[in-house]
């Protein structure tokens, strides 16, 4: 490892117009990284194996090339004109020989750079001591960095510790079990020592990197102040979603049958399970500080990172446009009782043959006196229910019969976000074991418009998975009847 120079400063001018080349965009830590760059106006190319499933997610000013790691020739068009290019993939996923892959991958990437010119790699690895006798998967990650030093071209490696944000491997781990199982019956990898670090603090360290002033080569171990276990992530992760659980330890479970379990119980598949958990059995704990040295970030706590994510799932989930997703998938224009992170989503469509205006009038309408357009009785004895529970019930009624803006009160809902004739969010503000939203967009298709109806429910425990499994039945022939009624009240111009 070169040694750094006794002061080193970033760029603080206008951020640069050179070329920046990311790989592994289509990922948890390259996609969030790509948005950022976007955002500070920095010239992009993407680099992607399947290219057609990162276009429609960049801006327009943003490159997107076909390039393979395992494709020396491809990587070497990827390269041309680059300046600083992001390493942000492995093979985590991949079978028994994900070793060879990543080293492979990473000699014919360092290759290209440097006959391409590149100024600089950033690659983002993995916390842990390379004196231990570390997990597969973390020597991996070592190894990849050693290969692509080896280029010549300079290397700017983070080793970071636990990724702690919504949809990240851990997160996502945590998450399902705290939500999953009230009492866990947990292995010897739970209490190993992590200092986790939030998303956000992790994409500030790579894109400070593009701008900063050091000569050759460096390793910066990255991580927040708080020296942690998973146990103590998971209760707190409990903790701000108000949930007790009970962890009994047990020294018996491997990582392979822990992986198996896991695999039952969360989103992770055992191949991915088992790495992951032979690589959090080691502590990943900073011994070199010179990151915080260098760079004038000073990552946030366990506690505010968990905090951030959780919040930071609404923001993305608000934004997330749910007629992109399911139109993306193919034919299939309706999807039920499907999960997403913690949130369970039924969405269905209706075509109708008039235009957004006309479609959207009856939704403008719901509600108050005019009613949900199906199962009447349903929803009065669920506002009946509401009001027995201490809830606000169907009694307020709304406060105009045909114009709404953001805060008003549509019986038991709240407008969260409404955008004329286009889509009107509503959020539950009934007694529920979780948090609920109701969603209509209307949008432009041939001669007529496309209506789309999506309830989404975001579940407290195993009472919210009951509660929305247990009525999941009832939901069906409400919301599909409730679509059916506004359609046809869109096509025949009536309320009713």
């Amino acid at each position: 490892m070169h040694q750094l120079e006794s002061k080193s400063k970033a760029d603080d001018a206008k951020p640069s117009q050179a070329l920046i080349l990311i790989t592994g965009a289509t990922g948890y830590v390259g996609g969030r990284l790509l948005d950022v760059l976007e955002q500070g106006g920095r010239r992009v190319r993407c680099a992607a194996r399947h290219p057609e499933n990162l276009r429609a997610r960049v801006l327009d000013a943003t490159e997107v090339v076909e390039a393979d790691v395992l494709d020396l020739d491809s990587l070497r068009a990827a390269m041309e004109g680059v300046e600083t290019a992001f390493y942000l993939i492995h093979s985590m996923g991949s079978s028994s020989d994900f070793e060879e892959k990543d080293r492979q991958g990473a000699e014919n990437f360092g290759a290209a750079a440097r006959d391409a010119g590149v100024r600089r790699i950033i690659y983002l690895g993995g916390l842990g001591d390379s004196s231990d006798d570390l997990s597969s998967h973390l020597r991996s990650r070592h190894e990849v960095g050693d290969v692509l030093r080896e280029s010549q071209v300079q290397v700017i490696e983070f080793r970071a510790s636990v990724i702690i944000g919504s949809g990240s491997l851990s997160f996502e781990m945590i998450r399902a079990l705290v939500e999953r199982l009230p009492l866990m019956i947990t292995p010897k990898w739970v209490s190993a020592l992590a200092q986790p670090i939030a998303i956000g603090d992790v994409l500030t360290y790579l894109q400070s990197a593009l701008d900063l002033q050091i000569e050759g080569n460096q390793i910066f171990e990255i991580g927040g102040p708080d020296k942690v276990s998973y146990r103590d992530l998971m209760k707190e992760y409990g903790d701000q979603r108000g949930l007790h659980r009970l962890m009994i330890g047990v020294p018996i479970l491997t990582p392979r049958l822990s992986s198996l379990w896991l695999g039952l119980v969360t989103p992770l598949y055992a191949r991915v399970g088992r790495k992951l958990i032979e690589s959090i059995q080691f502590s990943t704990i900073i011994k070199d500080d010179s990151a915080l040295r260098i760079f004038p970030i000073r990552p946030l706590g366990y506690r505010q990172a968990i905090g951030a994510a959780m919040r930071n799932e609404d923001r993305d989930f608000a934004r997330t446009s749910w007629s992109d997703a399911l139109s993306s998938g193919g034919e299939a224009k309706s999807w039920g009782g499907v999960r997403f992170g913690n949130r369970l989503v039924d969405s269905r469509t209706a075509e109708v043959s008039v235009g957004q205006e006309a479609a959207f009038r009856p939704i403008r309408r719901i509600g108050g006196a005019e009613g949900w357009y199906y199962g009447t009785f349903l929803w009065k004895l669920r506002g009946f229910i509401d009001l027995l529970v201490g809830g606000v019930g169907v009694r307020r009624g709304r406060r105009h019969p045909d114009k709404i803006v953001v805060g008003d009160a549509i019986d038991f809902w709240r407008v969260e976000a409404y955008e004329p004739n286009r889509r009107l969010l509503l959020a539950a503000e009934m007694k529920l074991p979780g948090r609920a939203w109701l969603e209509f967009e209307v949008t432009s298709e041939g001669q007529g418009s496309m209506i789309r109806q999506t309830a989404m429910f975001d579940p407290v425990g195993i009472g919210g998975l009951l509660y929305w499994y247990g009525i999941y039945p009832l939901h069906q022939a409400v919301f599909a009847g409730m679509l059916r009624k506004v359609a046809r009240a869109a096509e025949s111009h009536t309320d009713v």
